[in-house]
């Protein structure tokens, strides 16, 4: 059985917040269960829930009107999602489906929003957090128009990275759930054009490929590899 406070307790996002604080959310949280390739939201969608996973993988993706699916990133059990909670009215940018059978706590928006304002020294983590993601987005947007393919895919791994990490320092490696085949959907390239540059970081010690799976073994080599290219 899923224990909502020990969930929240372990949520980046929410370390700025006291331990009574993080009690009250797990009394207002709720539990939810879903199937593979089941729907948590579509997207468009004005939900404004707080979802930090507790088991399994969920996909957060944008499909097109002729249904084809784009996947932004696969997140794990521990990562939090729902970034328009911040945003309350404004509907879902990305759709979230469960990748696999999955284990979500979620927080109802008002009430996090309402927490916040009680909490105010919650602030300093959720603000830093949120700057990080904008910060990473940003840096990708640029690497994408301005920079070669090598340096577009390593930031697209870094991005990948700090999403997966849900602002945990970097500590170690990061394994993000994503194919050679939904990098280059997500980025509109070839799959063999991904699978050479993929190859070559592998060569350089920078990532270990796996099945359904890469894994970012220093984030901070990579900026660094990155930094070297046009």
């Amino acid at each position: 059985m899923t224990d909502a406070y020990t969930v929240l307790r372990h949520c980046p996002l929410l370390a700025g917040f006291p331990d009574a604080a993080l009690h009250e959310a797990a009394r207002h949280a709720r539990v939810r269960s879903f199937q593979a390739n089941q729907p948590i939201y579509e997207k468009g969608e004005p939900q404004s829930n707080l979802c930090v996973i507790a088991e399994g993988l969920v996909r957060i993706s944008s499909v097109n009107a002729q249904g084809q699916e784009a996947v932004l990133i696969i997140f794990d059990s521990g990562t939090w999602f729902g970034d328009a909670v911040f945003s309350p009215g404004t509907g879902r940018v990305y759709g979230a489906t469960a990748h696999e059978a999955a284990v979500l706590v979620e927080v109802p928006g008002p009430f996090f929003r309402d927490l916040l304002q009680r909490y105010p020294q919650s602030y300093p983590v959720v603000l830093d957090l949120i700057s990080q993601r904008l910060w990473s987005a940003i840096s990708m947007i640029e690497e994408d128009a301005l920079r070669g393919t090598q340096a577009r895919i390593g930031q697209r791994l870094l991005f990948l990275s700090q999403m997966q990490r849900g602002g945990k320092p970097e500590s170690g490696p990061v394994t993000v759930r994503l194919t050679r085949e939904h990098i280059a959907n997500m980025m509109g390239m070839t799959r063999q054009g991904v699978h050479r540059t993929l190859k070559a970081f592998e060569t350089q010690g920078l990532i270990t490929l796996g099945y359904g799976r890469i894994t970012i073994e220093d984030e901070a080599a990579l900026r660094e590899h990155l930094a070297t290219l046009n």
